[in-house]
């Protein structure tokens, strides 16, 4: 069956699903292999819960020839029928992506377009080869504006994604130590990241630029873009951002407060601002929508718990994120002080070394206690007695569940497979 002859099939159905669990009446079901599952064999459970067709690689599970669609492949299938829809769409699409923030920086962007127009994002963090697809499809004919998160973790794969999404717009948060594994290192993240400007550029879109940042703006000179600043001439000019701990912006004089925590969210507030400055979002709408979001997810979020002030991070890390978190955390004014602090995943080669880094960073930090969680902080031990290792989160919390804490400031970050979120179960 061809793409086209697909696509209305899909036409007819209210939502497209890739998990039995998540059918709803009237919805495409498309059955997606695994290293340790075949989504085929569920087939005919997705027409019995309502899916009204189903698109299945297996011809062994092609036993209803009216609702079963058989394809050579169906994540490719996925992939094309998501580009085939947004070409009859037409709709604009801003993209982004970039080592650290990305989410936020989305939801942000979203939040302030949808006080003018009708917007569609990515959910959560669905940014890869079948999570970007899955987005496209989620956008209908009343949709003004798509917004549509990038994730990768090696190089070609922004590159992919581009050329299924087509995006006109782009915004790359930052260019950080994150997935070094995967990109080959620091210089594999610029250039797989980058893989965005390159389709931009190609295709003369336009890309939105944090002109502070030096590299970002190399990157981009000769391209058609629109910029923010505090330090230089640009399209729009940010007065002033400080943090403590939620982030403050001064901008056309009117100052934005934040519910996002350290100085690091400004940019991300920044991008937010200038989106919808091209998009010709008032200003005082821009305010309104950025002072009610309301970070959730582990990511920056400012808990009270026991007359202690936590502050929530832990819903990943990567050296560059970990480190300006913590720099941040250093420049708080709020009493005692408490970091808890998991292993980073994802570094390769490059991962003793970078833990050892952040491990020296703190020695001299004598005033916070400051708790590390996982092998790798392990392996980097001191006998600096402010200090505290531990090669497990099980070994962590018998020892830490000991003490009383009270009435003191908390960071809490790791990487999501650290999950140091329980310890708010044990503060």
């Amino acid at each position: 069956m061809r793409i086209e002859e697909i696509y209305q099939c899909f036409l007819q159905c209210d939502s497209v699903a890739t998990d039995t669990r998540k059918i709803e009446p009237n919805s495409l079901f498309i059955a997606l292999k695994g290293e340790n599952f075949d989504a085929n064999t569920f087939a005919q459970e997705a027409l019995n819960k309502g899916a009204l067709f189903v698109i299945i690689d297996n011809k062994q599970y092609h036993t209803d020839k009216d609702k079963m669609i058989l394809v050579p492949n169906s994540l490719k299938t996925l992939q094309e029928l998501a580009k085939y829809h947004r070409n009859q769409l037409g709709l604009p699409i801003v993209a982004l992506t970039g080592s650290n923030g990305k989410t936020t920086t989305k939801e942000l962007i979203n939040c302030v377009l949808s006080k003018k127009y009708n917007t569609k994002a990515t959910v959560g963090n669905l940014n890869n080869h079948i999570g970007v697809p899955l987005t496209l499809l989620s956008f209908k004919d009343d949709t003004d504006i798509g917004i549509v998160e990038m994730g990768a973790n090696h190089q070609k794969e922004i590159q992919f994604l581009c050329s299924i999404a087509e995006p006109d717009f782009g915004y790359i948060t930052n260019f950080g130590k994150a997935h070094l594994e995967g990109f080959g290192g620091f210089e594999g993240v610029i250039k797989g990241k980058s893989e965005l400007y390159t389709y931009l550029i190609e295709n003369n879109k336009t890309i939105f630029v944090n002109v502070d940042d030096t590299l970002q703006n190399e990157k981009t000179l000769n391209s058609t873009r629109f910029t923010f600043s505090l330090e230089k001439k640009s399209d729009v000019k940010i007065d002033a951002t400080s943090a403590n701990p939620m982030v403050k912006i001064d901008f056309n004089n009117q100052t934005i407060q934040s519910h996002l925590i350290g100085i690091y969210n400004a940019n991300n507030i920044n991008a937010a601002i200038t989106i919808g400055k091209y998009f010709n979002i008032s200003d005082e709408d821009i305010k309104n929508a950025i002072e009610n979001y309301t970070p959730t997810n582990n990511r920056s979020q400012l808990i009270e718990k026991n007359g202690n002030h936590i502050i929530l991070d832990a819903y990943n890390a990567n050296p560059s994120s970990m480190t300006a978190a913590i720099s941040n955390f250093l420049q708080l004014k709020n009493g005692e002080k408490i970091a808890i602090l998991g292993d980073m995943f994802e570094l390769g080669n490059e991962s003793l070394l970078e833990h050892k880094k952040l491990v020296e960073m703190l020695q001299n930090e004598t005033s916070i206690e400051i708790f590390f969680v996982g092998k790798d902080f392990d392996q980097n031990r001191t006998e600096d007695k402010h200090l505290h290792f531990f090669e497990s989160y099980d070994n962590f919390t018998k020892e830490f569940q000991k003490l009383e804490i009270r009435d003191k400031t908390i960071l809490i970050k790791g990487s999501r497979g650290m999950a140091l979120e329980r310890t708010l179960e044990i503060i």
